[in-house]
C-alpha cells in the first residue's frame, strides 16, 4: 500500500470517526432548550451563536445541526450596539404550515431588548425547502422607558386559537402580550403591560427597579413558560440565578390558571404576580442549578426539558430531559423526584 493511499484512507477514517461523534453526542452543553418533533426527529433550539440547532432520533443521541442564522438579523444593531449574533432563549412553535421560532437579542444585564421572530416550511436541514425567513422585530424594551425586559419568549394560544406572548426577566418580572393572528405582530399597546409573575411579595421585600430604570432589581424571575393541559394554562419560571457556573441557584416554579391570561396561582393559592409559585425542581449536589424549561408532549408523555449545571463538569450547562407526571389534584411532578 503506498503512503499516498495509506493518507486517504486514514483521513477518510477519521473524517468517519468525526461525523459519527457528531452523531452519537449524548452529554451535550446547551442553555435555554426548547424541544419540538417533525416526523421522526426531534430538534432542540438554545442559546448560542445564530440559534444553536440539535437533531436527534431518539432523544438521547443528539447532532449537532448548523445555526439558523449565519449572520445576525441586520435589525439587531440598531436594537443592541455592537450585536455579535449570540441569540437567546428561542422558543419554536408549528402553526398553519409554518414553523415559528421567537427569540431574542439583548445586552447581558441591562433591558436593551427585543424579541424577533423567524418561520421555516420545515426543520429538516437536508430539505431543499429548508431556509428561515425572518420577519424582525416583535417586541423591545428600552431602558428608561420600559420597566420590564423583551427577553425569553414563549408563545402561547388560547382555547379559541388567539396567540399570545410570554416573556421577560427581572425589572417588573413576566408579561404577557396579546399577538396578531399572524403571530408576527403585537396586537395591543406595550405602554402597559400586565405582569404575570414576579418574585416581589406583597410587602415589597424585592428593590422596586423602578428606582433606577437600568437596574434589573433583585426580582430574579424570567423563562416563562405556559403548557396547557386538560382545564388549566400551567405557568412555568425559573427563578434565582443562572450563568454563574458552580454559583448558579437556578430553580423552578409553576402555577396554574383556568384562562391564560391568569391569574395564575400556586398549590397553596397565592398568586404568582404577588410572588406566589410552587416549587417544581432545584439544583443538588449533582447539578448547581436546574432551569428554563420547557415542557413537551410525545406520544402522551410529558416531558420537562431544561439545562443544569453539571457539578461534574465545573457546572457546564448541560441537556437534561425528565418525564413529567401529574399528581391528583393536577400539579406536575418530575418523575425522577
Amino acid at each position: 500500500m503506498n503512503r499516498i493511499y495509506k493518507i486517504t484512507i486514514a483521513v477518510l477514517f477519521l473524517t468517519a470517526i468525526n461525523v459519527q461523534a457528531q452523531e452519537l453526542q449524548t452529554n451535550i452543553s446547551v442553555h435555554d432548550p426548547v424541544i419540538i418533533k417533525q416526523d421522526s426527529l426531534y430538534y432542540i433550539f438554545c442559546t448560542g451563536m445564530g440559534i444553536n440547532d440539535w437533531s436527534s432520533k431518539d432523544m438521547v443521541h443528539w447532532k449537532h445541526e448548523k445555526p439558523v442564522f449565519a449572520e445576525a438579523p441586520h435589525w439587531a444593531f440598531n436594537v443592541v450596539p455592537g450585536f455579535d449574533n449570540d441569540i437567546w432563549a428561542p422558543d419554536i412553535s408549528y402553526y398553519n404550515g409554518l414553523y415559528y421560532l421567537y427569540y431574542a437579542v439583548s445586552a447581558f444585564g441591562k433591558n436593551t431588548s427585543a424579541i424577533g421572530v423567524a418561520t421555516n416550511t420545515t426543520l429538516h436541514t437536508d430539505d431543499p425547502n429548508y431556509k428561515w425567513v425572518d420577519h424582525g422585530k416583535v417586541i423591545q424594551s428600552i431602558p428608561g422607558k420600559n420597566n420590564w425586559n423583551a427577553i425569553d419568549p414563549n408563545l402561547i394560544t388560547d382555547d379559541a386559537g388567539k396567540p399570545y406572548l410570554a416573556f421577560g426577566s427581572f425589572w417588573e418580572g413576566l408579561k404577557m402580550v396579546r399577538l396578531q393572528k399572524n403571530r408576527l405582530k403585537v396586537a395591543q399597546s406595550t405602554t402597559s403591560l400586565p405582569t404575570i409573575a414576579t418574585r416581589k411579595k406583597v410587602d415589597g421585600q424585592a428593590k422596586n427597579p423602578a428606582d433606577n430604570p437600568v437596574d434589573a432589581g433583585d426580582n430574579a424571575i424570567e423563562a416563562a413558560f405556559i403548557f396547557h393541559k386538560n382545564n388549566y394554562y400551567y405557568l412555568f419560571a425559573s427563578i434565582d440565578y443562572c450563568c454563574r457556573g458552580i454559583n448558579s441557584t437556578y430553580k423552578m416554579i409553576v402555577g396554574r390558571a383556568e384562562k391564560v391570561e391568569g391569574p395564575y396561582v400556586d398549590e397553596a393559592g397565592t398568586p404568582m404576580a404577588q410572588g406566589g409559585g410552587t416549587l417544581l425542581l432545584q439544583g443538588d449536589k449533582n447539578w448547581y442549578g436546574v432551569g428554563h424549561n420547557a415542557v413537551f408532549t410525545d406520544q402522551n408523555t410529558d416531558y420537562l426539558v431544561f439545562h443544569g449545571y453539571d457539578a461534574a463538569d465545573g457546572g457546564k450547562p448541560k441537556l437534561r430531559i425528565e418525564k413529567l407526571s401529574w399528581n391528583a389534584a393536577g400539579w406536575p411532578v418530575v418523575a425522577s423526584q
